[in-house]
């Protein structure tokens, strides 16, 4: 069972590691290479950052069989609502342009203008900004690259704490 804590905390730690590598890109690519966020980009940043406390948490607490299995199905909860934002985000930007809502601006505007149930309506409901493609790889946008990885992430990391909560034998 201590081999076991002691696999999971690295792991943990290289996940987290792994979140913060790609919520820096996503910072690297708004700031420097000039790539506007739009609303639902935020809310999968957000979701990301959710993510990375996960397996910061996961590291820090460790061992036990239901210590370990909250941490598998919160890593687990938390990358599949990542994967559903994506997902989403996916959908918008392969509706046909005619059916696109109006661009509402970006997410901080929509905030002053709106309250934040309208804000997170209008989100989830598209703007023109979220079925723009700015960026692209292997033919898949940034969306579906952060989508992947939110499952990646997510399927290992449910696997690697559930493993760590068996009794060995």
């Amino acid at each position: 069972m201590i081999d076991r804590l002691l696999e999971v905390r690295p792991f943990n730690l290289i996940a987290a590691a792994i979140c913060a590598a790609l919520l820096a890109y996503a910072y690297y690519s708004q700031f420097v290479v000039g790539l506007e966020p739009c609303p639902l980009c935020i809310f999968q940043r957000i979701a990301m950052i959710a993510l990375l406390i996960v397996f910061l948490a996961a590291a820090a607490l460790g061992g036990g069989p239901i210590r370990s299995r909250v941490m598998a199905g919160l890593t687990g909860a938390t990358a599949l609502t990542g994967a559903g934002i994506s997902a989403w985000h996916i959908r918008q930007q392969n509706i046909p342009g005619d059916e696109w809502a109006a661009c509402g601006g970006d997410l901080s505007y929509m905030l002053e203008v709106f309250s934040f149930w309208e804000t997170l309506e209008m989100a989830f409901t598209g703007t023109g900004d979220c079925a723009e493609v700015d960026w692209a790889f292997l033919g898949l946008s940034m969306p579906a690259w952060v989508g992947i990885c939110f499952l990646v992430l997510g399927g290992i990391g449910v696997w690697a704490n559930w493993r760590a909560a068996r009794p060995p034998f």
